[in-house]
């Protein structure tokens, strides 16, 4: 693990959303790099390459082309070399027994998405700090537990 900064990937077919996630994760304190996929087939691809950086988060659209999240959630769950990544879901449209599949499926993380831009910022600002502080102070999942709300 990298400590001078976290490895995010976005995976979302909307370019705008990409766009907002990447403007919001360069005004962070906390340097990140970040890669970008439009479908989950390149994002799988890309994962089960042998040259992939893995990356410490995962930020996907739940509505993700061509399976939608749940289909690649437990593809990355069952792969030892990706099951520790932390896989954050959103949607601002989805039901609650979706968000449930989510962690039914090996989902760490669902955000519900804001309208707003500003609101986005606190809610992905938030969950990058969150996971920042996880990866930089030693703590793994024997000794890590954490409730939000």
């Amino acid at each position: 693990m990298n400590k001078e900064y976290l490895n995010v990937i976005l995976a979302d077919d909307d370019e705008g959303n990409i766009v907002f996630l990447k403007n919001i994760l360069k005004e962070l304190k906390i340097r990140t790099k970040v890669q970008a996929f439009q479908n989950g087939a390149d994002l799988m691809k890309y994962l089960n390459s042998e040259d992939a950086l893995i990356p410490e988060i995962i930020f996907m659209d739940f509505h993700i082309p061509t399976k939608n999240a749940l289909g690649y959630l437990h593809e990355i769950k069952s792969n030892a070399k990706l099951e520790n990544m932390v896989t954050v879901i959103y949607s601002n449209t989805v039901s609650e027994a979706e968000i449930e599949n989510v962690f039914v499926n090996g989902g760490n993380i669902f955000m519900k998405k804001p309208n707003e831009y500003s609101a986005l910022k606190k809610v992905v600002s938030e969950i990058i700090t969150i996971n920042w502080q996880y990866h930089t102070s030693g703590f793994n999942k024997d000794n890590f537990i954490m409730k939000i709300g």
